[in-house]
């Protein structure tokens, strides 16, 4: 995880100012005795891609088209870490898990280019075809004249 003293660094050219980001200590759930009970471990990071400073207009649409089902209304983004008994463990895991995220989903795909099978390629499909064809011909019964 890559990280300026005021930003966190996505990809090349893309930075997310910390002030953009709410970093938001929360208890833990669930059994683990005393201690998690009272100390504040797990740590939410919720960053809003649609009102963001940090993306291009066609960087903000492909992210909000890939990220569709992981943003809510207000197209905030929200991650999660309590995998860690420190907050500052978690902390760096979900500002990590956001950074992947992002990158992976501003990833612009190559084209596909259409291009023709080679000669020897046809030509083995059409023999692999014919042996076929031969094969089926034996097993048919004989024809009664």
């Amino acid at each position: 995880m890559s990280t300026n003293d005021d930003a966190l660094v996505v990809a090349p050219g893309v930075q997310i100012p910390l002030a953009e980001l709410q970093i938001t200590a929360i208890s833990g759930g669930g059994p683990g005795g005393q201690h998690v009970n009272k100390s504040a471990t797990r740590i939410a990071v919720q960053w809003n891609a649609r009102t963001s400073h940090a993306l291009r207009d066609e960087q903000r649409e492909r992210l909000l088209e890939k990220l569709a089902s992981r943003l809510d209304t207000d197209g905030a983004l929200r991650i999660v870490a309590g995998e860690f008994r420190s907050q500052q463990q978690n902390r760096r895991a979900a500002l990590e898990r956001l950074q992947q995220l992002i990158a992976r989903a501003l990833v612009v795909p190559r084209t596909r280019r259409a291009t023709k099978p080679t000669r020897g390629s046809v030509l083995d499909r059409l023999s692999e075809k014919k042996q076929r064809s031969a094969t089926k011909q034996q097993r048919r019964r004989p024809a009664d004249d």
